[in-house]
């Protein structure tokens, strides 16, 4: 990494260079996807993608965007952005990913919905069968909000048109040193209306055609992630490692496992998720054993003072998800003896 950001500095070229070509080209190469666009973070990847549909399918503010109640707070907040209403939906119980039940997701349609945002959620591939067939009968578009599933092993490649957005925040399965994201879509030109929009909305040089924003991968994010992405199956494999071991070890304690997903490679467990009805006096527990846990996320969106309409709705699975979850230490470089030291502390915590 240090060389890339010596050689991406010498070359005084910083924005919109060779290194953003050269990644766009390896990461839509590895995503097996014809068109890719390098953005400035995972928020404007969505934003800008609702943007340029709105634009191309002549959607009107308001138009309403099916996304989970239970994901990072950027999935809404991107639909709001973009002037659209964030209709908010309830998630499986058994693994937190946007439910695909016809007849709920039909009870939430109305003559404004446009589109349908499954999150794949702590790296967990959703059922997009269900998805993109629903989205086929109700005449909606599908995107794919993979901010957290860099590399999840993806059979729908040959089978849908697929629009997926990444962000690349340094905690990412591939992270950069900083802010990153981008689109990777089989439309050639939403891609290229997205392009646009990203750089200030021109066609070309002080030639504008929308309201666009500034929202660019630099030279500097570009030149690394090149060099992390070559690492990204290793990692993921590691990843998936760990997750395996706390399966099999926790399983008396926590009722979330799901080894089939990490022998298909459809989860790459950016977040390993524990679900307990003492989730503070672990937390506290595992706090004072040097252990570190965060919740992903103890707010439903739907519960944020940011969307104070909807505070009055109940949507019980996600609620339950986020009342319950707590985030294990998962990462390529946790030791063996790191994670040993985990499941015995948690084992601990219980015993007592």
């Amino acid at each position: 990494m240090i060389d890339a950001a010596h050689e991406t500095i010498q070359s005084g070229w910083y924005l919109r260079g060779r290194q953003t070509e050269a990644f766009e080209r390896e990461w839509g190469d590895y995503c097996q996807a014809p068109y890719t666009v390098a953005v400035g973070n995972g928020l404007d990847a969505l934003r800008l993608t609702l943007l340029a549909w709105k634009i191309l399918l002549n959607w009107s503010d308001g138009d309403e965007v099916i996304v989970p109640a239970n994901t990072f707070i950027a999935t809404p907040l991107a639909v709001s952005q973009a002037g659209l209403r964030p209709v908010f939906c309830d998630v499986n119980l058994s693994d937190a990913l946007i439910c695909t039940e016809t007849s709920y997701l039909e009870s939430l349609l109305t003559p404004r919905t446009r589109c349908i945002i499954p999150v794949h959620l702590y790296g967990q591939l959703a059922n997009l069968d269900r998805i993109y067939t629903f989205a086929a009968k109700h005449s909606l578009q599908v995107l794919e909000d993979a901010c957290q599933a860099h590399g999840a092993q993806s059979i729908y490649n040959n089978v849908y048109k697929r629009t997926c957005a990444y962000s690349f925040y340094p905690g990412k399965n591939l992270g950069a040193l900083g802010d990153g994201g981008c689109i990777t879509t089989s439309d050639k030109e939403l891609s290229t209306l997205i392009r646009s929009l990203a750089n200030y909305g021109q066609s070309e040089k002080y030639i504008h055609n929308y309201q666009g924003v500034n929202s660019r991968l630099d030279e500097l994010q570009a030149a690394i992630l090149r060099v992390k992405l070559r690492h990204l199956n290793a990692d993921n494999h590691r990843r998936q490692q760990i997750a395996s071991y706390y399966a099999s070890q926790l399983s008396e304690v926590n009722s979330f496992h799901q080894p089939s997903a990490i022998m298909d490679g459809s989860h790459v467990y950016h977040i390993f998720p524990f679900l307990t009805g003492r989730r503070s006096q672990l937390q506290q527990f595992l706090d004072r054993t040097n252990i570190q846990t965060l919740c992903h996320y103890p707010v439903a969106c739907h519960k944020q003072k940011a969307y104070s309409s909807e505070n009055h709705l109940t949507i019980p699975n996600a609620e339950f998800w986020c009342q319950h979850e707590l985030s294990l230490p998962i990462s390529p470089v946790l030791s063996d003896e790191q994670a040993e030291y985990v499941v015995a502390s948690i084992r601990m915590f219980y015993q007592q």
